[in-house]
Order: C-alpha cells, then structure tokens, then sequence
C-alpha cells in the first residue's frame, strides 16, 4: 500500500460525521468485577465521508477521487475539521501550543505530537501529517522561523532544527494537521434519484497507522 500526500476535498470533509475509537476487552468476573485491558496504544479515528456530500458535482469528485486511489489500496489526507490545530478552536496557532520535546544537547530532531489532557492525566497523539508551511516552533521560551532555523517533514511530522536545542530547553510547536486515511470499503454504491430525494451514500473512511 502506498501513500498519496493529497488532501481529501476539505469542502467535503467538513460535515463529515466521525471521531476517535478505541478498542477496549473487558472480562467480567463472577464477583461482578471487571478486568479492563487495550491491545491499542493509541485511539483510531473513523468517519463517513457521505455526509458532506451536497450536490451531484460532490458524488462525481467523491467517484473520480475513490478511483485515484483504487479503493483502499491507497492512503491519503483527511482533513477532520473537529481536530486539525494544535490550539483550542477559539485561539489562534502559536509556536507555544504543544510540548514536543526537551533538548539534551545533541539532538536535533523531534516528533511533532498534540497532548489530550484532563484531570491529571495526558495522552500524546504523534502528528505524522502536517499541513506544509503551518509549522511554528519555539526552544524555550524564543520561537523561531522556518526554513531560516529550522525545516519540517510534512511527509512525516519531524522537524529538525539547525542545531541541537541545549539540554533542559522546552521545545515546543503550533501547526495544524492531517489524518492519514484510507477508504474502508472497496464498493460504493449511488443512486441518483435517491441522493436527489435526500439518501446520501456510506463512503466509510478509516484512520492507518504509518
């Protein structure tokens, strides 16, 4: 399988009914306890495409997008308009937004991730797709210019600074980002005068991990 650096049409993506799942095994015991256990470190995301679709010109772009990429043979962007910031959606991007790593002195390289907190506890997501150019960063409490200071792989989420943070700096990042999906059907089914009357078509997509 390969992976296509396009962007799904974020015109219909937006509306698109979908989110985070987990997998969870729960074993119940005969005293009614529970044992709670994961195989899955991290969450996936699923969505339905269909639901943004509003007009015939939507079904033709939808069709002749599922085409280029056989299916699910091949994984592309999705752009989730519920989470695609590395700040809350009433503020704007700042190079301050998330905590990416701590400098030892040597490295020069970091993954850029977005933490999900409440309460006391925070799990990090890895960001393997960044939109190009949206990337700010900052070591300590100094931030930077991209291309001048540092460079970013928008294919996988590293950015790389021209030398290495000094041991004990904050490093931290604002971006906005991408899912990496796959369609999770090799079928999709229309009808015209159904879609017309208001029926949309199930496109189900589903987050792959890289």
């Amino acid at each position: 399988m390969a992976f296509h650096e396009i962007r799904f049409p974020a015109n219909l993506s937006f509306g698109a009914l979908g989110g985070p799942e987990r997998r969870t095994e729960i074993v119940e015991l005969a005293n009614g306890h529970e044992e709670r256990n994961t195989p899955w470190r991290d969450s996936r995301r699923r969505y339905d495409a269909g639901v943004g679709l509003r007009a015939l010109d939507d079904l033709e772009t939808m069709v002749a997008f599922f085409e280029a990429r056989q299916g699910m043979l091949h994984a592309f962007r999705w752009k989730d308009w519920g989470d695609y910031r590395s700040a809350p959606a009433s503020k704007p991007i700042t190079a301050f937004d998330q905590l990416i790593g701590v400098g030892d002195g040597e490295t020069r390289e970091f993954q850029l991730r977005k933490g999900y907190a409440s309460g006391d506890q925070i799990w990090w997501r890895e960001i393997v797709k960044p939109v190009a150019g949206t990337v700010l960063a900052a070591i300590g409490a100094e931030d930077f210019t991209l291309d001048a200071d540092y460079t970013v792989d928008a294919t996988t989420g590293r950015i790389t600074f021209d030398w290495p943070p000094d041991a004990g700096a904050e490093i931290h990042a604002g971006f906005e980002f991408d899912v990496p999906v796959r369609f999770d059907t090799d079928l999709i089914q229309i009808s015209v005068a159904s879609f017309k009357a208001g029926e949309v078509p199930k496109v189900p997509v589903v987050e792959v991990r890289l």
